[in-house]
């Protein structure tokens, strides 16, 4: 099973990027299909690492092809590769996800891209009555020094029913809650690079763990799960 990703596919993703229409695309087909097994092998890998110390039940590599009906942009076909991973729900919350794409644009991510309205009150609601935990796992330094701090959108004031001069408002105030790792594509072609993911994404555990008590359990702290 592929461990390690291969120049070829950054080769055919800047080829692709070229001549993006498909006479081109379809002229390619089998370049494009062998390519798509070795990405497909590698997140495999990935997945069954992630299952050495998390349950994950789900592994998605998304079509090549953009839907472009409601896009200005009518290119046929995207110019990376998105894999993403889901957590064993309900009891367990979050995802991961990995992009690859050439120049420099690759990039892991993981956390609460879009959350529901009822799970974005509840964590607004938690961080309203204790930030400590959060704060805690955000100043870590092992964890800071992968993963930063969150990413995403967030309001510019105060949610409706929120205090905006709240000390936890910059928390109270996201509308996501996700991190980033970008790379090179030095780094994206390493041996090592399989580890580093694997690495990066055990280290999210500490937020996952506080984020899926929270998203399962009432104000209270019930469980709200069978």
């Amino acid at each position: 099973m592929t461990t390690t990703l291969t120049k070829n596919v950054f080769q055919f993703l800047n080829q692709l990027e070229q001549n993006n229409d498909r006479d081109w695309f379809n002229a390619h087909k089998d370049t494009f299909k062998s390519i798509e097994k070795e990405v497909k092998q590698f997140n495999t890998h990935v997945f069954n690492l992630l299952n050495t110390h998390d349950d994950v039940d789900k592994l998605k590599l998304f079509r090549i092809y953009r839907d472009v009906r409601f896009s200005k942009n009518k290119q046929p076909y995207k110019t990376h590769f998105g894999c993403s991973f889901n957590r064993v729900k309900p009891k367990l919350r979050g995802g991961y996800y990995i992009h690859i794409q050439p120049n420099n644009q690759s990039f892991i991510a993981t956390g609460f891209w879009d959350p529901n309205k009822d799970d974005l009150f509840r964590i607004r609601k938690e961080f309203e009555m204790d930030d400590e935990d959060i704060r805690a796992i955000l100043k870590d330094k092992h964890f800071a020094s992968i993963w930063g701090n969150f990413k995403g959108d967030e309001l510019k004031t105060a949610p409706k029913g929120f205090d905006k001069s709240h000390p936890a408002i910059d928390l109270i105030r996201r509308k996501q809650f996700i991190f980033t790792k970008e790379f090179s594509d030095q780094e994206v072609l390493s041996p090592d690079f399989i580890t580093t993911i694997d690495q990066a994404f055990k280290a999210i555990r500490p937020f996952f763990d506080l984020m899926s008590d929270i998203l399962t359990t009432d104000l209270n702290g019930q469980s709200i799960i069978d």
